[in-house]
């Protein structure tokens, strides 16, 4: 199977590096070190070579090396697929990060074109029993993985429903003002809906298909009041007739926003918020590993996978489990854990990097497993 993976990374006045290189093959990357060092810099830089914020979520901006915040770059050498290319991504002072792809400029969506990510770090470990938010993002998240341009209509939803819920504030009741909004949103809506259908329908069939010593999940798409509309014609009809409803809230209150993702831990039956804490990080592990496995189909190749901290609430089997599908899959997955004994399960399997701090700065130490 053709590869996705990083043979070079450069991070330049990053976070806590001010400079590191890395040269790597497409093995598994396990990056040790103690807490504070920059091994989750490390992974989000990497999660920047896909669409958004990364994976702390963070305005480019914060990003940048202090004292100095003189903006920071990220270059890698990315093979995908049968092809090889320089992605570049930086922000220079305050203004917005840019990306070059094979030295021109590119638009974030087309990061999708050329590199497909998923990531797992510990603030997803309350996913099951926080707010819809987090769910909500988790999905798109794992939807933008099949479908790069589900970015580009969630932004086009949300930037009508903003316009619409200003005149709802405002109190404004002259229909002609929501029907050109409304219809922006009933078709981006509906197409939100349909992109989270067609994956959620993938990654269960990647659950059921693998044997796999992590739980199953049964998801199933919710709307935290009402029905979601089948279609944009259906959507658009309920936003008129929700508007004075909506008028008394101020907000929009039907539509892809509020949808949620719920959870049940099949073999038991327990809704996953009602699991164990180490029950809701193995299917979230679960769900990660059935995403890779559909993107390995569809895509043609493994994603890169991020796992920051992932060895924390599994035992040893799980976590021996955990890096034999990643090697039997064949992604790139950059994991982190405060020391090498985390990652003893998998030798020579991994490439192994050290991270530590002197005197503020990181520094980057590949080591023999």
């Amino acid at each position: 199977m053709p590869g996705l993976y990083l043979s070079e990374l450069t991070l330049s006045h990053f976070r806590s590096h001010k400079f590191g290189r890395l040269s790597l093959d497409a093995r598994p990357v396990a990056i040790y070190g103690p807490n504070g060092a920059g091994k989750t810099n490390l992974i989000e830089a990497v999660s920047l070579l896909s669409p958004g914020r990364g994976l702390r979520r963070a305005a480019a901006q914060d990003m940048a090396r202090r004292p100095e915040a003189l903006g920071w770059k990220i270059t890698t050498i990315l093979h995908s697929l049968h092809q090889v290319h320089e992605v570049e991504t930086f922000a220079e002072g305050m203004a917005a990060r840019q990306v070059r792809i094979d030295g021109k400029s590119a638009t974030q969506i087309a990061l999708g074109r050329v590199a497909r990510l998923l990531w797992l770090v510990p603030a997803m470990d309350r996913l099951w029993i926080e707010g819809a938010d987090g769910r909500r993002r988790f999905l798109d998240r794992m939807t933008m993985s099949f479908i790069p341009a589900h970015a580009e209509v969630t932004l086009a939803y949300d930037k009508a429903m903003r316009e619409r819920n200003r005149l709802l504030k405002d109190q404004v009741r002259d229909a002609q003002w929501y029907l050109a909004l409304e219809r922006q949103m009933a078709d981006a809506g509906a197409e939100i809906h349909t992109n989270r259908q067609h994956a959620l329908a993938l990654i269960m069939g990647a659950q059921m298909q693998a044997e796999t010593a992590f739980p199953t999940a049964e998801l199933e798409l919710t709307q935290t009041e009402g029905e979601m509309p089948d279609s944009a014609d259906d959507l658009r009809q309920a936003l008129a007739e929700s508007r004075f409803r909506d008028l008394m809230a101020g907000r929009t209150l039907i539509g892809p926003h509020r949808a949620d993702l719920y959870g049940v831990y099949a073999a038991k039956g327990v809704p996953a918020a009602d699991c164990s804490t180490g029950e809701q990080k193995a299917l979230l592990v679960s769900l990660i590993l059935a995403n890779a496995r559909a993107l390995a189909r569809d895509f043609g190749a493994p994603p890169l996978l991020l796992l920051d901290e992932v060895a924390a609430h599994l035992d040893a089997t799980r976590r021996a489990a955990l890096y034999d599908e990643i090697c039997a899959l064949g992604a790139q997955a950059w994991m982190t854990g405060t020391g090498p004994e985390l990652f003893s399960e998998l030798g020579n399997r991994a490439q192994h990097i050290h991270v530590t701090d002197t005197a503020g700065i990181s520094q980057i130490t590949p080591e023999a497993p």
